[in-house]
């Protein structure tokens, strides 16, 4: 596999789906749409989501895993979930992302497997083995912090770290006094939630871009070969 063969594979599934089938198909034809238009001009394949709940998305390196993870975690109606970012190589195709294949895909659904095992909201795996260790200890912690906001304190943080609006602008919307936004968003962390999504930010970029290392999965779901480099 050559460098332009790799992709970001982002997977996210809904925690206790089963108990409303019907809702959470609803819910997740909604996020698709949403992801669709926030991804546009980076997504290599359309989103989808499968029987078991799984949403599935196919970027491009360029493209920021983590807005998936903080638009959808920061909705109205958000639901919670497992996530799982995966680079690596992925077979060439057409069709939707739940329709393709190739080794990304199969380390992001070992390492959800994972992740579940551990209850872990968020898991990052890319070719850097130093940048595995790190998310292995640190990706859970910022979907626990999204995870525990509150309805109001989800709508000021969609507002700032989603839309990238400033506080006064946020207050302004809300029709509340900047005063109000501010403790709203220090009692929920909002601002520690948007310097650890920079901070992934900054290391995931910097990981996809140095050379692929042959390790794809983090320490947590194993060592798996690339394909290139497996024994024939």
């Amino acid at each position: 596999m050559t460098r332009s063969d790799r992709a970001i594979v982002l997977v996210g599934d809904v925690v206790g789906s089963r108990r409303s089938a019907g809702e959470t198909a609803e819910w997740l034809r909604a996020v698709a749409a949403d992801l669709e238009a926030r991804f546009a001009d980076v997504r290599l394949a359309p989103f989808g989501f499968t029987q078991g709940d799984e949403l599935q998305g196919l970027l491009d390196l360029a493209a920021d895993p983590f807005l998936a993870v903080l638009a959808t975690g920061l909705r109205d109606d958000a639901r919670p979930m497992r996530w799982v970012v995966a680079v690596g190589p992925v077979e060439a195709g057409r069709g939707p992302a739940t329709e393709r294949g190739g080794e990304a895909f199969v380390v992001a659904r070992q390492r959800l497997t994972a992740a579940k095992a551990a209850r872990d909201g968020l898991a990052v795996v890319t070719g850097d083995a130093a940048a595995n260790a790190l998310f292995d200890d640190v990706a859970p912690l910022l979907a626990t912090l999204v995870t525990d906001l509150t309805p109001r304190q989800r709508t000021v943080a969609r507002l700032i770290l989603v839309d990238g609006v400033r506080q006064a602008d946020a207050a302004e919307r809300l029709g509340v006094s900047r005063a109000t936004v501010s403790v709203v968003a220090g009692r929920g962390r909002i601002r520690e939630i948007g310097r650890l999504a920079r901070a992934f930010r900054r290391v995931f970029a910097e990981a996809v871009a140095a050379p692929a290392a042959t390790p794809v999965a983090g320490s947590a779901a194993g060592s798996v070969l690339m394909a290139a480099d497996r024994p024939t």
